[in-house]
């Protein structure tokens, strides 16, 4: 009985695995293709490349961020991801300024002494942090960024399927091996 447990528990976790390795490839490549970032309903993953934020999230993490709708709406306080220049800051909101019918707003890295020396105009901002954090798991995700890594997740479930079908033929000859004998 408990041979049989434990079967049906690997069969369901190597099955989940595989799903799971699929929809990563899948949404990476289809980002790849369309020019955007994933996203899954409405939810973007990020990895965090400084301790700026620490304690909240750790160097190397993955956080979610829940893509603005209405930037003009964060408040002080809140934690947002933002486009400067060539690179995303996720840092939280120590000031709001409405000029000129424009909302800006001032922020600053919880782990830094002072805010920051720019002001970030609310079209520059992508999304606000969601509180879900995976520890080191960024360092995974800055690696899928390589086109050779991309390769890799279309060659790898291929490969977990291909092997997955050899087993099966292989068990299915030896029962009919058994049953013969």
């Amino acid at each position: 009985m408990m041979k049989k447990v434990l079967k049906i528990t690997m069969k369901l976790m190597s099955s989940a695995f595989v799903v799971v390795i699929c929809l990563l490839a899948f949404m990476i490549l289809s980002s790849r293709v369309s020019g955007a970032e994933p996203s899954v309903f409405g939810y973007q993953i990020k990895a965090v490349l400084s301790g700026s934020m620490e304690p909240i999230f750790q160097t190397g993490s993955i956080i979610s961020i829940k893509q603005a709708e209405n930037p003009d709406s964060f408040k002080k306080g809140e934690i947002i991801t933002f486009q400067m220049e060539d690179k995303l800051i996720t840092h939280r909101i120590v000031g709001v300024h409405h000029k000129n019918g424009q909302v800006s707003y001032d922020t600053k890295g919880d782990n830094n002494d002072g805010a920051d020396m720019w002001s970030v105009p609310s079209n520059d901002v992508i999304g606000s942090y969601t509180g879900f954090t995976i520890p080191y798991a960024g360092y995974a995700l800055n690696v899928t960024q390589s086109k050779e890594a991309s390769a890799l997740l279309l060659f790898i479930p291929g490969l977990f399927l291909f092997g997955s079908a050899v087993f099966s033929i292989v068990n299915a000859a030896r029962k009919l091996d058994v049953e013969k004998a």
